[in-house]
């Protein structure tokens, strides 16, 4: 009887756990954009100092509680010879989240080519459903010569509408400096909770 009393309560208080790609190119700000996820949402967190911080070779795992529920970034390195391992993650994605360094506009070219490639892989890849929720985050808005958030959602916007992703959004953030960070986790998360009758979450 004990046993049984402990699993349906074991069943009853799961939560509802939801993954998150963290995309971008290499120095985009993505590992320090999820360093600061672990401060805002995990003060006791194992953190790396932000001067610490080199670019990801492989993948960075982090889940945080949120309200009632759990997301899990996955920050995958985003090397050229990386970025063709990003689709084996689609498949159980929830959202994905698009780093962008708006200060580094000679690559600008390279990131709309990265994004096209995302829109593609919806196309002839099973895995990307393209009902989950897709968030750019125009980085390194500190640096006075950067490319403004309008900019960044010209380009955005029309590979969002090819690739018919109905939750999407481009916001400004300062990885550095935090700013920006609590807001992109948060419509991130309203929208994935929104999108579970469509994109069913794991129960952890």
């Amino acid at each position: 009887m004990f046993h049984l009393a402990k699993g349906l309560y074991e069943n009853w208080n799961k939560k509802e756990e939801y993954s998150v790609l963290i995309l971008g190119l290499d120095n985009a700000g993505k590992t320090t954009f999820l360093e600061q996820i672990k401060r805002t949402y995990n003060p006791n967190a194992k953190v790396i100092p932000l001067e610490r911080i080199t670019p990801t070779i492989g993948q960075n795992v982090h889940t945080i509680s949120i309200a009632s529920n759990y997301l899990k970034f996955w920050d995958l390195g985003g090397q050229s010879e990386l970025r063709t391992l990003w689709s084996e993650y689609f498949e159980h994605c929830h959202g994905i989240i698009f780093v962008v360094d708006s200060s580094d506009k000679d690559r600008i070219e390279e990131v709309s080519k990265e994004l096209i490639k995302i829109v593609d892989s919806s196309e002839n890849y099973d895995g990307l459903d393209t009902s989950i929720p897709i968030l750019m985050l125009a980085n390194k808005q500190d640096i006075p010569d950067k490319l403004e958030v309008e900019d960044i959602k010209e380009i955005f916007n029309k590979l969002a509408e090819k690739l018919n992703a109905r939750d999407s959004k481009v916001l400004p953030i300062i990885a550095t400096k935090g700013e920006g960070v609590k807001d992109a986790v948060e419509w991130l998360n309203v929208r994935l909770l929104r999108n579970k009758v469509n994109k069913q979450p794991k129960y952890k």
